[in-house]
């Protein structure tokens, strides 16, 4: 995200474009969200922006953006939000729908909406309870309250929090670096194990558990799997392929 101007504010200018090229592309086993702009991952909505619609406008702007943060929800690769700096508002609602969270120990964070007359509005009030607990998340956004990257992780917002470097990029530089240990793994078993653990959190425990075994059958006819096997009896590292 590279919009300096408005702090990488989520305005008309979307990722939806970019998300669907990548959903095509079987050669991307980690997808990283970062910020090009120092001190910032995401500022939220642009209220600036929004000030000027109409309430018709308003509407179909939140619901392009609910859209946004469903898609990154939905990616079918693990995801990785890398937070070296604010992340407010419908900030932390795309790092919320990613499938794991790298901060910065300076980094900034909150559903901070309540302090602006609104309520989060792209997923936070059902990503948030689900990530922290009903009552630690609705403590969060009924008092708008902000979180630094160690406090973050010290409730578990975040996977890992580490100490910001000169350059600003400490997470992201931490994202990479778990991406690093995902990379190896097969392909196609951690994207069914994304599926079964997402959808899975939705049911009661009997249809996850039906959900984990359609999952499971659907990767043992791949390659991988019996390369998986192979080098595990050949007591060598194995080669996966995504097949």
């Amino acid at each position: 995200m590279n919009r300096p101007r408005a702090c990488n504010a989520l305005g008309n200018v979307f990722l939806l474009d970019a998300l669907a090229r990548l959903r095509e592309d079987q050669q991307v086993r980690v997808l990283l969200f970062r910020s090009g702009v120092k001190g910032v991952f995401c500022a939220g909505a642009d209220l600036k922006e929004r000030e000027q619609m109409s309430a018709l406008e308003v509407g179909v702007f939140v619901q392009r953006l609910r859209g946004l943060m469903n898609e990154i929800a939905a990616f079918p690769a693990p995801t990785i939000a890398a937070m070296d700096g604010f992340a407010l508002g419908g900030g932390l609602e795309l790092a919320l729908a990613c499938d794991l969270r790298v901060s910065a120990s300076t980094a900034v964070m909150g559903l901070i909406e309540t302090t602006r007359g609104l309520l989060p509005g792209a997923g936070g009030t059902q990503r948030l309870p689900r990530c922290l607990g009903v009552a630690l998340a609705k403590e969060l956004i009924f008092t708008g309250r902000r979180l630094t990257g160690m406090e973050a992780h010290a409730l578990g917002l975040v996977n890992h929090a580490v100490d910001q470097n000169e350059a600003g990029d400490a997470a992201y530089h931490r994202a990479r670096a778990l991406a690093q240990e995902i990379l190896p793994q097969a392909p196609i078993a951690v994207r069914l194990g994304k599926v079964a653990i997402d959808r899975g959190m939705e049911v009661d425990i009997a249809s996850g558990m039906a959900i984990e075994g359609m999952c499971y059958a659907q990767n043992i006819p791949t390659q991988d799997r019996l390369e998986g096997m192979a080098a595990f009896r050949e007591k060598r590292p194995p080669k996966f392929v995504g097949k």
